[in-house]
Parts: C-alpha cells; sequence; structure tokens
C-alpha cells in the first residue's frame, strides 16, 4: 500500500515537472475570486457556460480536468458522483478541459461529449478554448479542483482524494470534506492539498 503511494506520487511529481508551461505561473490564493468568471466557454450540450452562469447558492466546483490522462480517469467516477450530489444541495459545478487536444486526440470536443454522456454528468463539461482559463487560474494539472463559498472566496485547492488507484483504499476524502464544510457554511479545515495528475497541455498563446 505505502510503496503504491510512493510510486503515485512519485508519477505526480515527474508529470509536473515533465509538463511545467510556465514559472512565472502561480496559482490562485486561498480567499480569492474566480478569475475570467465571465468567460464563456462551450460545453457538451453545444451551450455556452461561464463560471458566473453555474455558481449555486452555497458555493461553486471548478475541476480542470480532460479525456486522456489515466489519473483524471482514475478519479473520474468520483468527481462525476460528488459534482453530481453536490449540484443537488446548492454548489455550482463545472468541469473544464484546457488541453489543447492536438496533443491528445481523446480531448477532443467530440470525446468529452461521450463521456459526459456515458458518465451521466449533470452538470456543464466545458472547452477552454485558448486554455487562458487555466492559466489565469494557475491550474497546472488534471485533475484540479477549486472551490468557492457561497461568497465566491476560494476555500479548498488542490485534489480528489488521497488515492486515485484504490478507491476502496482512500482514507483522506479531500474534496468531499471540503464541500460538505461549504454546504453546511462551515470553514474548510484542510484548505490546500498537492493536485497529482498530468501536466495541462495548455494551447499555443499564439492561438488565444
Amino acid at each position: 500500500m505505502i510503496r503504491g503511494l510512493l510510486v503515485v506520487m512519485a508519477l505526480g511529481v515527474v508529470s509536473s515537472v515533465a509538463w511545467a508551461q510556465d514559472d512565472t505561473m502561480k496559482s490562485l490564493t486561498l480567499g480569492s475570486k474566480a478569475p475570467m468568471s465571465d468567460t464563456k466557454m462551450k460545453s457538451v450540450d453545444g451551450k455556452d457556460y461561464s463560471i458566473a452562469s453555474v455558481a449555486g447558492k452555497k458555493g461553486t466546483l471548478v475541476v480542470f480536468t480532460c479525456n486522456h490522462c489515466p489519473w483524471a480517469k482514475a478519479w473520474e467516477s468520483r468527481i462525476v458522483a460528488l459534482g453530481n450530489d453536490f449540484t443537488k444541495q446548492g454548489v455550482g459545478v463545472i468541469a473544464i478541459n484546457s488541453n489543447d487536444p492536438s496533443a491528445y486526440d481523446e480531448d477532443s470536443y467530440a470525446t468529452m461529449q461521450d463521456r459526459a454522456k456515458t458518465d451521466k454528468m449533470a452538470y456543464p463539461y466545458v472547452v477552454d478554448a485558448t486554455s487562458n482559463v487555466a492559466r489565469a487560474f494557475g491550474a497546472s494539472h488534471t485533475p484540479e479542483a477549486f472551490l468557492f463559498d457561497k461568497s465566491g472566496k476560494l476555500v479548498y485547492h488542490g485534489g480528489i482524494d488521497d488515492n486515485a488507484k484504490e478507491p476502496d483504499q482512500v482514507k483522506d476524502k479531500y474534496l468531499e470534506v471540503a464541500l460538505t464544510s461549504v454546504v453546511a457554511g462551515k470553514p474548510v479545515a484542510q484548505a490546500e492539498t498537492k493536485a497529482l495528475g498530468c501536466g495541462i497541455k495548455y494551447r499555443s498563446k499564439s492561438s488565444s
């Protein structure tokens, strides 16, 4: 078990090093408002949504994810379960794919549509067509979660839980605990964790 976790952590470090995009880019700090919240992005249903348009009365969850990444796939069912559940509890949820599909065919819009339908996502799964929303957040991995409270302030940033590969061995459900706290109007005890995953494959700035 410990060996497996060390391998997972090592892979996460390799991924973050291999796909470092911009040394000057810094992640959104706790207490910040969501940047580019009015930017419209095309969802798998063909409609445009912004972070502001999906904001919930209890809070808003933004998850940067994609289709090809093994880490995103490993956590996918848990992310969808949390997203579908907490939308019913007053949390607005939006999943964002900021990857350049030319890097991986699986990250195409068509595959996003298939994935959303298969997984029965009850929230928008949108394309960050310039990768500028991810850049504004300082998001670097898939998956990576940013949770805002009802006042719009960032209260949690990081990973989903402590075990991507073995769901039945999860001990710390970081995101679920944070969501539960936000719905209850309570402070998030563990506000930051490390987001392990594949590096976001940003589109070139010249195309934005």
